[in-house]
């Protein structure tokens, strides 16, 4: 692929559907719970689980929580995870994790080890793009698109603007 040039994946339209099918899909998952908690990692991903409530909250009556995860993406390890909620309010709950994109999975597993002090239970992953690299044994439960990347390429997710994309470059 020439350098520069991107390739559209998804325009807000098909963001929506993807969106709405995965609010259906944890409705599914958790229809007899009281309560889920729905965790966005810090910028993407938040907006991510923000537009999941959203979605939740018009086909269903269940109680959800937001909570958000600020993590260093490049460096896990030398940042403390904050997570906007204690781990004891977490304790015998559905929790849904939500980031944008799944690279090599380093993300969501250092936000997992985060959100496994508290005794859930029951936790779910959802990605809006799986790009399969995996380096860590993690999954999504529920994924708005699955593709095949080199490593060279990049996906770029905008869910701010006014015309919400997803690119390939």
């Amino acid at each position: 692929m020439p350098q520069n040039s991107k390739t559209l994946l998804l325009d807000k339209k098909q963001i929506e559907q993807r969106i709405n099918r995965i609010a259906f899909q944890i409705y599914e998952d958790c229809y007899t719970e009281k309560e889920i908690i729905i965790a966005g990692i810090r910028k993407n991903g938040y907006l991510l689980a923000e537009k999941i409530e959203k979605a939740l909250k018009e086909i269903c009556k269940l109680k959800t929580t937001l909570v958000e995860i600020k993590i260093d993406k490049d460096h896990p390890l030398e940042t403390p995870i904050e997570i906007s909620m204690p781990a004891n309010e977490m304790h015998g709950k559905v929790v849904i994790l939500v980031d944008d994109v799944l690279n090599s999975g380093k993300t969501l597993m250092y936000s997992l080890r985060k959100i496994l002090n508290a005794d859930l239970k029951k936790l779910r992953t959802v990605l809006l793009v799986d790009r399969d690299h995996k380096r860590y044994p993690v999954n999504a439960d529920f994924v708005g698109i699955t593709l095949s990347t080199t490593l060279q390429e990049h996906i770029t997710c905008d869910l701010k603007s006014h015309n919400e994309s997803v690119y390939l470059s």
